[in-house]
């Protein structure tokens, strides 16, 4: 075995891409900051208990698990980081009013999330805790499409759903969760042949409702067949509007919209409006957000939540090629008037090198197009001739 071999889905960043995505990650946090999110750092391994969420196959099949070797509980690498704000929104910060907090490091997944996933995801993100109107949501949505236009990230689709609709339908029946979570899948696979044999033996109406949730996706048109298709219950209807308003208010800031009324995503995870983000390079959605008022339950106090993520090196694969800084050449000698210039530069924003071989052959590697030289007692930069 070659020791420099790294796993599946597991790359190394090389230095002008790192250099981008540490860019990325500051201009977004950036815009976070001046939004009035607060950042925090959780830590990379917690107990498990913390981290898994409750009935989230997906979760649990996704995390690392390992014995603590002071303690022998079993420990978790973060599969994602919404867990652990939900814990210090909980229980570090204690607020009573709005919470708006933010993050950025590193996720490992024991499977690629998509085709083209990597297991180290680098996940950004922004909660907001506190408040149940659609006015969170929006505010929600608005930072993640501002942070890919931030990004540079152009032609995106934004997908919206809604889980309250698929919960409210079976609301009022009693579904073994085996059943349910059949029909969970089905639904996200739009497989309708499975579906249809899953509903034999619920109520027609129940019946024809579900089997009509793979068929309500599309434009905006979509909410307007579903309020004819769908029994107009108090929490279908509240979706339905939700969804509409959302529509309106992003309609400016996203190249297109679209609904799904079967995209229910994280079902156990969300609680309300989801969201997604895809781009015509991408496989797999680029950003993905929703409401989550379940999460901090299992910590002792549930909060209204709403949120997004997205991983930077995922959004990094997208723009063209990362280029590397032009860099100014200067050569080793004991010069306090070099050492100010130097100094100068540096402040002033300039990379400067300084030539400890002195071999020309090697100065390519340097990517450096200006050199320092001494003139007439001074050190002055001058272009790099061929």
């Amino acid at each position: 075995m070659m020791n420099w071999l790294l796993p599946e889905y597991i790359q190394d960043i090389l230095p002008e891409e790192a250099w981008r995505i540490e860019g990325m990650r500051r201009d977004v946090l950036q815009l976070l900051h001046l939004s009035g999110y607060q950042l925090v750092s959780p830590p990379l391994i917690e107990y498990a208990e913390s981290l898994l969420i409750r009935d989230s196959a997906d979760m649990d099949l996704r995390t690392f698990k390992l014995v603590d070797q002071l303690s022998g509980r079993t420990l978790a690498l973060r599969a994602d980081i919404t867990p652990q704000v939900a814990r210090i929104d909980a229980h570090l910060l204690n607020r009573q009013g709005v919470a708006r907090l933010c993050y950025a490091g590193s996720v490992v997944h024991t499977h690629p999330a998509g085709l083209m996933s990597t297991r180290e995801p680098l996940q950004i993100g922004a909660e907001l805790y506190g408040h149940t109107g659609i006015e969170s949501d929006l505010e929600i949505q608005r930072l993640m499409l501002h942070s890919l236009s931030l990004l540079g990230i152009r032609d995106i689709h934004l997908d919206l759903g809604h889980v309250d609709v698929f919960q409210a339908l079976l609301g009022d029946t009693a579904v073994a969760s085996e059943l349910e979570r059949a029909l969970f899948i089905a639904l996200q696979h739009k497989d309708v042949p499975v579906l249809r044999d899953l509903v034999r033996g619920l109520p027609a109406a129940l019946q024809a409702s579900l089997l009509a949730l793979p068929q309500l996706h599309g434009g905006v048109e979509v909410l307007a067949r579903a309020r004819s298709l769908l029994p107009q219950g108090t929490r279908i209807s509240a979706a339905l509007w939700q969804l509409e308003q959302a529509v309106q208010e992003l309609q400016p800031l996203v190249g297109s919209i679209g609904i799904d009324l079967a995209e229910l995503r994280g079902y156990h995870y969300h609680s309300g409006m989801v969201f997604a983000v895809y781009h015509p390079r991408s496989h797999d959605a680029i950003a993905l957000g929703g409401r989550y008022d379940n999460v901090g339950k299992r910590f002792g106090r549930a909060r209204p939540a709403t949120g997004f993520s997205m991983d930077l090196r995922q959004i990094s694969s997208l723009l063209p090629p990362a280029q590397p800084a032009r860099a100014i050449l200067a050569p080793y000698c004991a010069d306090p008037a070099l050492d100010r210039a130097v100094a100068e530069l540096r402040g002033q924003g300039e990379i400067v090198l300084v030539d400890l071989l002195g071999k020309t052959e090697y100065r390519s590697e340097l990517n450096c197009d200006r050199e320092l030289v001494l003139r007439d007692g001074k050190w002055i930069v001058v272009a790099v001739k061929n």
